[in-house]
């Protein structure tokens, strides 16, 4: 089997985020729900495991919102994903913002695990594994470029009708928050198994959050609802 056989990524879904890469760092854009979001997982992911002065990747760091703020936050950063365009973005971000700290590699989370197994201290992988086609390959990935005793981090979205609605109907057609086809609902991830991944990787589960969206106040908000947008913190037992 050839290596590009072997990656685990969807070239409909790099594409789809490699054309509007450009409008990336616009917080009025496409991405505003991720520019929304960040200060929330962020504080969520420092409140757990303080990050300054930790060695972390971001899998799937698209433009670098999450991976820019954590480098700001005091860690070390690599961000990864196989989007070029949006790699890019982010590196020019990080060299106009003077960003320290940070570097950005196009690798897919696979072959970053090969090169570095148990490098990191804290690994993020948001929002991203509804957009590959083998999500349990990425949990295994990443849960073998952690340390033993190390913390990572998912966020995705539930499998229901309820997010459906939400996720796809609401946020997609409706509100107008996502652009049109950026989820696709039989990609979507119940919390059972994702957890089951996670667990058969050598994880385990420390704790979830929910993040809900309110229209009137256009603000989002970490809750304990997870029957749409959730959020896993992991960790790797030791010895794994």
């Amino acid at each position: 089997m050839t290596a590009q056989a072997k990656l685990n990524a969807d070239p409909a879904e790099l594409a789809k985020f490699s054309e509007l890469a450009h409008r990336w760092w616009d917080p009025e854009s496409e991405f505003r729900p991720l520019h929304q979001i960040n200060p929330l997982r962020l504080g969520w992911i420092n409140q757990l495991v303080p990050i300054a002065g930790k060695n972390v990747v971001d899998i799937g760091c698209g433009g670098g919102i999450l991976a820019d703020a954590m480098a700001r936050t005091g860690a070390t950063v690599l961000g990864a994903d196989l989007s070029v365009k949006a790699l890019r973005v982010a590196q020019l971000h990080a060299l106009e913002a003077q960003t320290p700290n940070i570097t950005y590699r196009e690798v897919s989370a696979e072959a970053l695990a090969e090169e570095k197994p148990g490098a990191f201290d804290v690994v993020t992988c948001m929002e991203m594994l509804e957009h590959v086609p083998d999500p349990a390959s990425v949990v295994r990935a990443c849960a073998a470029m952690v340390k033993p005793g190390g913390w990572v981090f998912f966020s995705t979205l539930n499998r229901n009708p309820k997010s459906f609605l939400f996720a796809i109907v609401g946020a997609e057609y409706v509100l107008n928050l996502l652009p049109r086809g950026t989820h696709e609902y039989a990609k979507m991830i119940r919390p059972n198994e994702l957890a089951r991944f996670a667990r058969d990787a050598g994880l385990t589960l420390q704790h979830t959050k929910g993040m809900g969206y309110n229209p009137f106040t256009r603000r989002y908000a970490l809750t304990e609802d997870t029957s749409v947008n959730y959020l896993f913190a992991m960790r790797k037992v030791d010895g794994v």
